[in-house]
């Protein structure tokens, strides 16, 4: 990578992004949950989807999915509803709030926008309760867009991977990585966000990653720095277990996280903070 504005890396070089991308497509491949928003390019659905797995599980999400869609099965019904019965629709998921919005937004753009939700990125923000993370998503998943779609996994893994132990990796930083990384072909887009998204719900953990399970170790900073610090020291045996206090999560989805530079043989390898845990 190329230091940047402020000594920020934005560049990768193109063999780490190559092997990056390469085995973690691989590990998707064989790895990925079934999971029944992954099966639809339907935009109304990949939007219900997103909205739903806001600070939600996706064991709880997978369960109140297909019923909303029962109820609710295209923009234009969830549009003509009346905010109770939306309501009702969500009970039990919580965070009433995107209900609301959601509805807000079907309302917008059946009124305003012909029945059509946008493709891009930068017209999907202006709707009600659609930040950069889900217009991105929605952009990616329902029209097989090639830009980034950055949530709290995602975040974790790049900037465990990529990051700055000393420095962190900032908010824009990150989402330059993301931009960089993720493949210029739709379909291959698609499948990255999905890989990426599922590595850090599945591998690369926010309390405990499983760095010698991970696809990417080989070119991961902290991966590198966990496996290959010497076992024979207790102390570096327990760091290289277990996250340290300073690593854990944070109020909010923005909680800082950083990457550890290269491990040194007499000193303990350190784990990036993590972010909040994900919905996904």
């Amino acid at each position: 990578m190329r230091e940047g504005k402020k000594g920020v890396k934005t560049k990768l070089r193109g063999n780490v992004k190559t092997t990056f991308t390469r085995r973690l497509l691989a590990w998707w491949a064989r790895a990925a949950r079934d999971l029944p928003w992954r099966r639809t390019r339907d935009p109304y659905r990949v939007l219900v989807s997103e909205f739903m797995l806001q600070q939600t599980q996706v064991s709880r999400v997978a369960q109140y999915y297909p019923r909303f869609l029962e109820r609710f099965p295209d923009l234009e019904t969830l549009a003509s509803a009346r905010p109770r019965a939306v309501r009702e629709a969500w009970d039990g998921l919580g965070y009433y709030a995107r209900a609301a919005n959601l509805h807000a937004l079907a309302r917008v753009v059946r009124n305003d926008l012909d029945g059509t939700l946008p493709d891009h990125p930068a017209e999907l923000i202006k709707l009600p309760g659609i930040g950069p993370y889900t217009a991105g998503a929605v952009a990616s998943f329902a029209y097989e867009q090639p830009v980034p779609a950055v949530d709290t996994n995602v975040a974790r893994v790049i900037r465990r991977a990529f990051g700055n132990a000393e420095r962190g990796l900032r908010n824009a930083a990150l989402w330059r990585l993301a931009s960089l990384l993720v493949p210029k072909n739709g379909k291959r887009a698609w499948r990255f966000n999905q890989a990426i998204m599922e590595l850090g719900a599945l591998v690369c953990v926010a309390r405990k990653p499983k760095c010698p399970e991970c696809p990417v170790r080989s070119v991961c900073k902290t991966g590198r720095a966990v496996l290959t610090t010497s076992p024979a020291s207790p102390r570096t045996s327990r760091s290289a277990r277990t996250l340290p206090r300073s690593s854990r999560p944070r109020s909010g989805a923005s909680g800082a996280s950083e990457t550890p530079p290269a491990a040194r043989p007499a000193r303990p390898a350190r784990v990036a903070p993590a972010s909040p845990p994900s919905a996904r």
